[in-house]
């Protein structure tokens, strides 16, 4: 049994077999097609609910935003779907592209550079989508 494929590997064509098996259409699948049915919530909704809206002396939705977007670079930038869409999010609550290349060149020192890399693409390619449609 000198079989070198990886587990995962394995594990993953099985199920791209499978989701192909029960319709052809899921051998294209991809995640990143459902961030667009979840509506980037209006500034004033995350003030109310995550901001201001309860604690008068707490912290914005911007900046809980850019702190969610630290830690989710701090965990290495693994979640894609997470990062675009705290990047989205944090737009809309008036964060500037420079503050969110800031918070994650700041995470640099803690999570290393691939995150800060990762992180950082993905942001990127999430603003210039924003860019895009607004033109």
């Amino acid at each position: 049994m000198s079989d070198s494929t990886n587990p995962f590997e394995m594990m993953m064509a099985q199920a791209q077999a499978m989701a192909k098996a029960m319709n052809p259409a899921l051998e294209s699948f991809s995640p990143k097609g459902f961030e667009s049915l979840w509506p980037t919530m209006p500034k004033e909704f995350m003030e109310f609910a995550f901001g201001k809206g309860i604690s008068k002396d707490g912290l914005d939705a911007k900046t809980r935003l850019l702190l969610t977007l630290a830690g989710l670079t701090m965990q290495g930038a693994q979640n894609d779907t997470g990062l675009r869409m705290t990047v989205r999010h944090a737009l809309e609550a008036g964060a500037t592209k420079s503050e969110i290349a800031e918070t994650i060149a700041q995470m640099s020192m803690f999570a290393g550079i691939p995150a800060m890399t990762r992180a950082m693409e993905i942001a990127r390619d999430v603003m210039g989508d924003k860019e895009d449609k607004e033109t």
